[in-house]
């Protein structure tokens, strides 16, 4: 199973996949979607007492004692309730907490606005295909906010056709199909996490966000605040950031083994 999210995340929907990459594996199928189940239903979740304890760096890097983001909130949901199952949306204890927090403080704030989180990482860490990033549980990506055609704020689609959501594209003017980018409850998404992190101790190391849309996030009201105290990249990413802005957090590690 989580070799076949792989598969639909990294190529163009609508091609099913080849009889050798779904077997490509040295385990049987059945043996890995065994695995896939008891991982998920072993995982500790944000209640768990220990901190995690992360090494090396989002790029080569693993965590161990991670765990899971809930699958769903008054005002948020996952990307993939079955991606989520397979063991993609594990992180660090801190950022679980320092997500959850900025939900709570958006629930409050703005009770009906509607966010998705995407990708996360494995339970223990290391290469998250098809991410160059995403190893040591820092980093998450979060789709973006939309309004649909009345002007109502719903969950963007992440369905298996658009890749769980990976494969939408935007239009300059920030449009897909009937949904607009909500450049207001993006930017108040962003503070509320830097808020959050700052109370926790930590902070935002990197946000990535498709540079195209910038000047009408920090046109919104808290706008000049990222402007100033966000770490956006500046050059451009490997893959468009159009449907989901990436956040790296910042959490002590320790070197990864030698």
């Amino acid at each position: 199973m989580a070799r076949l999210l792989e598969w639909f995340i990294i190529h163009p929907a609508g091609q099913p996949p080849s009889r050798r990459s779904r077997l490509s594996s040295n385990v049987r199928p059945h043996l890995n979607l065994r695995v896939v189940f008891i991982a998920a239903f072993l995982a500790p979740t944000i209640a768990a007492a220990a901190e995690s304890q992360c090494y090396g760096s989002v790029s080569n890097g693993r965590i161990e004692g991670s765990v899971k983001l809930p699958v769903s909130g008054a005002n948020f949901s996952a990307y993939s309730a079955l991606a989520a199952t397979a063991g993609r949306t594990h992180v660090h204890s801190k950022v679980a907490a320092i997500v959850e927090a900025s939900y709570k403080a958006l629930a409050a704030a703005h009770p009906d606005t509607r966010y998705v989180y995407g990708e996360t990482g494995w339970p223990s860490g290391g290469r998250f295909r098809p991410h160059r990033t995403h190893q040591n549980g820092l980093s998450i990506d979060f789709f973006v906010p939309v309004r649909d055609a009345r002007g109502q704020s719903v969950p963007l689609p992440t369905n298996l056709s658009a890749k769980l959501g990976y494969d939408v594209e935007f239009t300059q003017e920030a449009k897909y199909g009937e949904y607009t980018i909500d450049f207001d409850a993006l930017s108040e998404h962003l503070y509320q996490l830097d808020v959050a992190a700052r109370a926790a101790g930590s902070g935002l190391t990197l946000v990535i966000f498709d540079t195209q849309y910038l000047p009408r996030l920090f046109a919104t009201q808290r706008g000049a605040y990222l402007k100033e105290h966000l770490p956006f990249m500046k050059g451009k990413p490997w893959v468009r950031h159009d449907e989901h802005y990436h956040v790296d957090f910042a959490v002590p590690c320790k070197p990864n083994a030698a």
